[in-house]
């Protein structure tokens, strides 16, 4: 029996590899994308976009009724302005579509993190990272894995100029990144998109599995 796919995050860098993926493959029948405005680039008939408001989320539970979703939803703190703007996103939208999945009988349930997610950590950005992980693992999922990408390598739909000048940076480092520092090797976003989609059509035995970085490199 073929599955059905619910990907939060559609446009943004990882999402959209996860989808491209998943079209793919024959496993999934159908592609269930909440978004804000309908995204040209998807015209397959696998691909179902329901266009919602995120800060309603729960008023969609029927409409998004899935076997796997995949939680690539995100934002910086650039774009977002200030911290409860970035909160909303990284936090409470993934949390409350997270809520979805169990109302549903989600099977699986993938979250994006980040390295360096920490709920106690004195950096805004991975303590709400890791709050965001805590929150989902004391929810009664059947199964969660949580990727913790380095910083991600690809084409974005937004100019992220600090980004930009990391990959650069990193490229010439990249004699660096072994041993303890494996971790903070920069991960291309369609690698981190085929290991998810890889996890989500694997059984596991753990109920909720974390990957490293380093773990998401081909």
């Amino acid at each position: 029996m073929q599955k059905t796919a619910v990907v939060f995050g559609a446009s943004g860098l990882v999402g959209s590899e996860v989808i491209k993926i998943l079209l793919s493959k024959e496993e999934f029948g159908l592609i269930i994308l909440p978004v804000r405005k309908i995204v040209s680039d998807y015209t397959s008939p696998k691909i179902k976009q329901l266009i919602i408001d995120f800060d309603l989320l729960d008023q969609y539970a029927n409409e998004l009724k899935g076997d796997c979703y995949f939680l690539c939803l995100g934002t910086t703190m650039a774009k977002a302005k200030s911290k409860e703007a970035f909160y909303k996103v990284d936090f409470t939208y993934t949390y409350e579509a997270a809520k979805i999945a169990v109302k549903n009988n989600s099977s699986h349930v993938l979250l994006i993190s980040s390295m360096g997610a920490d709920e106690k950590s004195m950096i805004y950005y991975s303590k709400v990272k890791g709050k965001i992980e805590k929150a989902l693992e004391k929810l009664p999922l059947s199964r969660l894995t949580i990727f913790r990408p380095s910083l991600l390598l690809g084409n974005r739909n937004e100019s992220r100029s600090g980004e930009k000048w990391a990959e650069k940076i990193s490229s010439l480092l990249s004699f660096m990144f072994f041993g303890p520092f494996k971790n903070y090797k920069p991960v291309k976003a369609s690698d981190v998109a085929e290991k998810m989609v890889r996890m989500a059509m694997n059984s596991q035995s753990e109920r909720v599995k974390i990957l490293l970085s380093s773990e998401l490199n081909s």
